[in-house]
């Protein structure tokens, strides 16, 4: 069974549009690829009708996968987070404990992260530390560069 992930209704509907470009069009385009590979003539020494088949079998895995991955998405309201601890789509600043550095991450889904626009995946370690912690909190962080500790500041959405 696949699992549910969260997301805004924009990065759904972004998905939804991706997965019937990739229906539509990416299997069209597939097709004449193919179609254009049989014509140059005998199939069984024909590298470049294999290579367009195996682009097809690429192309059908992930329209399989991206099927999957709408089917079992939710989208959350904004409206209804609870600021008091840290969830999917709250907004958190931090402060690492060792430098003092401040800095403000949204927590989103995987799809989503954007580590320059600010956003971190829920299951990465950052956002598996920071998940369900309160301000005031210390969030212990086991990062590749060793065990990091951020004060959590302030959430919102």
């Amino acid at each position: 069974m696949a699992k549910v992930q969260y997301y805004t209704q924009e990065k759904l509907d972004e998905l939804k549009a991706e997965l019937q470009y990739l229906k539509l069009q990416g299997r069209s385009d597939m097709a004449k690829q193919i179609a254009e590979a049989r014509d140059k003539g005998d199939l069984s020494e024909n590298a470049e009708y294999d290579a367009a088949k195996d682009a097809q079998g690429l192309l059908e895995l992930k329209i399989s996968k991206m099927e999957e991955i709408v089917a079992n998405a939710r989208v959350l309201d904004e409206t209804n987070i609870d600021t008091s601890k840290v969830s999917i789509l709250s907004k958190v600043k931090i402060k690492n404990k060792k430098n003092g550095m401040e800095v403000v991450y949204t927590i989103v889904s995987e799809e989503e992260a954007d580590l320059k626009a600010g956003k971190i995946s829920n299951s990465s370690p950052f956002g598996k530390g920071l998940f369900g912690k309160s301000v005031g909190d210390i969030a212990e962080i086991q990062a590749p560069a060793g065990r990091l500790e951020f004060e959590i500041l302030e959430i919102s959405r």
